[in-house]
């Protein structure tokens, strides 16, 4: 990624980077307790596991295991395998997304190959372990699926396509230097965020032999894609996209259809005006699954489960009344029904609904569960996290479902005796009684006798939804002696269409009540340090963080990271067009609301010390937010500072050195103010 010109620092930013450099590293209260405490150094050995595949017969599990280089300050990943109860974890090969033959015998993975990128490859599961290169394509594949037979894995690629507007320059002189050409753009979404342009490419369906050899292109068309899943028969490939002209700029739309394996030709399943998407045919070759909805220009709803006979026919809602964002749609090796994780109320469970109809509920807890995969006999394999529990493999019985066997302990070395801040859930009452979740971490060894600074932390989305996962930057910022308050405040999700549904053109001022609401909550507990609240979040929290400081002053410093502050400039900056479609007018016919939702509108209130963090390649919320606050900040003498990431899209911690800094930045930041 290319390096932008070096910037002229304003005084704030210095004085900050000075006390950034004396800020205690490791936590404070490491220096003052014999206890160990989380710190920014282990961050370094903080390791995941994700993607538990069992095998067809239960009997073992290839899984993902994730892992920070400090060296390239890159993530990196790895394929192990163990048994079935955890025992015999050993290192299989480098790379990810290992998925197992129907049959058994190989796993299909994603590594680095020739002639570059991530290429397929097979890995034989004998004694012999033999592993071939299968692809060696310009552009990486994605999302494998073996088929019934274990003869091909389909998957998707991008594929070139040309503009439309094309010259003939006159020849160059000789020796000439001329400008490189400039990029003609002619379609509405060209970019996306951690992609960069993708206005020359479709992505598009693919089969090849499990042996290696030929790539076939199945589909074809200026469409994009979705991962194509296998018919029983191993005929067809399902898949959802919208084959019409300008589907780009259809908004929440899309059908499904399918797609010979032996001619390409394809056929439509679905047609209606709405998004159905996510198709997954059972085993036993009687129906098709899908998530759909009709349209609708709510701002939020949660998509139902439908099931339709193969040729299209016969759709129908199974789902029911359960009003919840659905994941992980894995079907029950007999076809009774099929097996979904879903957030409620900052937790995630998996669930089964039925094909005649019907959601239970199979497990209970205060986790957050995520589905991998299902053997032939009907286990599941999961990942789960909680609070103090980072995250790790589970298998999980069905029919036993509070004996979880977990497999893995991927941190526990790391986190051997280290105290982390306790976690409380609250509940309050906002205006409209609303009732409103949350939830506070605690300092190690909290004393309610005491007073804590406070950081205020806004989820982005803004459909979202904090839970209770593990999180190292909350709980590394509790053992430096912080209370860090994180709510869900109407506009996020795991409370229902009709919550979500509260901020449909309010945002982001009803929600902003919410949040305030639980602030007071935990000032009249009495342990808050009212000289020293602090508030951040990114992009629809750094949305709300700038919005709170254009309406209270009751915070002794802000950082709104990666935000939108002029709605009006961001509609039509951002990587896609669809948000245009969030506001009642379009801006040039009345430009009333994007102007009253925009924080910029709203700056001259600002008096509160406000940083601005932003990446330099982010496309969904565009530095150009970030630089508009900024100079009205500066105009107006508001103490402000902007720290402009390298290396990061949208957000500022997918590079692990990243995340540390933003640690410390916030910080930084919040203590110069908390001291004035």
């Amino acid at each position: 990624m290319p390096l932008v010109t070096a910037l002229r620092l304003p005084v704030l930013f210095a004085t900050a980077l000075a006390i950034l450099l004396f800020l205690p590293y490791p936590s404070q209260a490491q220096e003052t307790s014999n206890e160990k405490h989380l710190n920014l150094e282990m961050y370094w050995e903080l390791q995941s596991a994700s993607s538990p595949q069992l095998s067809p017969d239960g009997s073992k599990i290839v899984y993902t295991r994730g892992w920070i280089d400090p060296k390239s300050d890159a993530r990196k990943s790895e394929i192990w395998m163990m048994d079935a109860d955890g025992e015999r974890k050993r290192f299989l090969a480098e790379g990810s997304s290992p998925t197992w033959s129907p049959d058994g015998t190989r796993i299909a993975f994603l590594a680095e190959g020739e002639p570059g990128g991530n290429q397929i490859y097979v890995r034989w599961m004998d004694a012999e372990g033999a592993t071939s290169q299968i692809t060696r394509m310009t552009k990486s594949p994605s999302n494998l699926r073996w088929s019934p037979d274990s003869g091909h894995i389909a998957f998707n690629r991008a594929v070139k396509t040309s503009v439309n507007l094309t010259i003939s320059m006159p020849p160059a002189p000789d020796g000439a230097e001329w400008t490189t050409p400039p990029k003609v753009v002619e379609r509405p979404v060209y970019r996306r965020d951690r992609q960069g342009y993708v206005d020359d490419t479709y992505t598009h369906l693919f089969v090849v032999s499990s042996d290696g050899g030929a790539v076939r292109q199945l589909t074809d068309g200026d469409w994009n894609h979705s991962a194509g899943e296998w018919t029983a028969d191993g005929e067809e490939l399902v898949f959802s996209s919208l084959r019409v002209e300008d589907a780009e700029l259809q908004w929440r739309h899309s059908e499904i259809y399918a797609v010979s394996v032996d001619d390409g030709a394809i056929r439509q399943l679905t047609d209606r005006r709405g998004p159905d998407a996510n198709p997954l045919p059972s085993p036993d070759g009687q129906h098709i699954a899908y998530m759909g909805d009709e349209f609708h220009e709510d701002t939020y709803r949660n998509r139902k489960i439908h099931l339709m006979n193969p040729d299209g026919s016969s759709s129908r809602v199974i789902s029911g009344d359960f009003d919840r964002s659905v994941s992980n749609l894995t079907w029950a090796p007999d076809g009774s029904g099929l097996y979904f994780a879903a957030n409620n109320e900052g937790n995630r469970n998996v669930h089964f609904v039925s094909v005649n109809g019907g959601v239970e509920r199979v497990t209970e807890g205060v986790h957050q569960i995520s589905i991998g995969s299902i053997s032939d006999n009907g286990r599941l394999a999961t990942t789960k996290t909680s609070f103090h529990e980072p995250g790790d493999l589970y298998v999980l019985r069905p029919d036993r479902p509070d004996q979880m066997n977990r497999l893995t302990h991927m941190n526990r070395d790391l986190m051997e005796g280290v105290t982390l801040g306790e976690v409380e859930e609250l509940w309050y009452t906002s205006v409209d009684d609303l009732d409103i979740q949350g939830w506070v971490v605690k300092p190690p060894n909290f004393d309610p006798d005491e007073t804590y600074p406070l950081m205020l932390v806004i989820h982005g989305g803004p459909h979202a939804m904090y839970g209770v996962g593990f999180n190292y930057g909350w709980q590394e910022h509790a053992a430096n002696g912080y209370l860090v308050l994180y709510t869900n405040p109407r506009g996020s999700s795991g409370y229902g269409s009709a919550f979500a549904n509260e901020i449909n053109n309010a945002y982001p001022s009803k929600d902003h009540d919410d949040l305030m609401a639980g602030v007071d909550v935990l000032i009249d507990r009495g342990y808050v340090d009212r000289d020293r609240k602090y508030v951040y979040g990114c992009s629809g929290g750094g949305v709300l963080t700038a919005w709170a400081v254009g309406h209270t002053d009751r915070f002794a410093a802000a950082s709104s990271n990666c935000p939108v502050t002029n709605w009006l400039s961001f509609v039509g900056t951002t990587d896609g067009v669809g948000w245009y479609n969030n506001f009642e007018e379009y801006p040039w016919d009345d430009p009333t609301e994007h102007l009253e939702r925009s924080p910029l509108m709203y700056v001259g209130n600002v008096t509160t010390p406000t940083m601005l963090m932003t990446g330099e390649n982010d496309l969904r919320t565009p530095m150009a937010q970030t630089e508009e606050y900024y100079a009205a900040l500066q105009v107006l003498g508001v103490p402000s500072v902007m720290v402009r990431f390298q290396n990061e899209w949208h957000g500022t911690s997918s590079q692990p050195s990243n995340f540390i800094r933003s640690q410390l930045y916030l910080r930084a930041w919040f203590e110069k103010w908390g001291e004035e």
